[in-house]
């Protein structure tokens, strides 16, 4: 069974954590991503993050103005992490079990990637 770092993206789209939800809404256009990490704000900070579905509750569900709030504002923190060394089926029963699509794969409090259930369906279809 391979491990998490086998199976991540190493190349991970962050943004700082006092961009603007538009902000992020353009770098996710530009780069094709539906979630972006929230980078830390001191060393002591935990990483965030932001998806579609978070933009979509704070600007339509709850009207909020894209330029007034900022990704800090409605970004999940912290987020699940699990260490790129874990044997890879119990990362993907973390995320069953917990609803999540995503994983940041993190170790000595430093981002190394992020691993989604989709990565994982496509390693699956690759070897069978």
């Amino acid at each position: 069974m391979p491990t998490v770092g086998e199976l991540m993206k190493r190349d991970v789209a962050t943004i700082p954590a006092g961009a603007t939800i538009r902000e992020a809404m353009s770098e996710m256009k530009i780069r094709g991503i539906k979630s972006l990490v929230i980078a830390k704000r001191s060393p002591s900070d935990a990483y965030g993050f932001i998806t579609f579905d978070d933009i979509a509750k704070a600007i339509i569900a709850e009207d909020g103005d894209i330029d007034m709030l900022n990704v800090f504002d409605i970004a999940s923190r912290p987020t699940v992490q699990v260490s790129e060394n874990l044997d890879i089926k119990y990362a993907v029963r973390l995320m069953v079990n917990l609803g999540l699509k995503r994983l940041l794969v993190i170790d000595n409090n430093e981002l190394k990637g992020i691993l989604s259930l989709s990565d994982v369906v496509y390693h699956i279809m690759e070897v069978a």
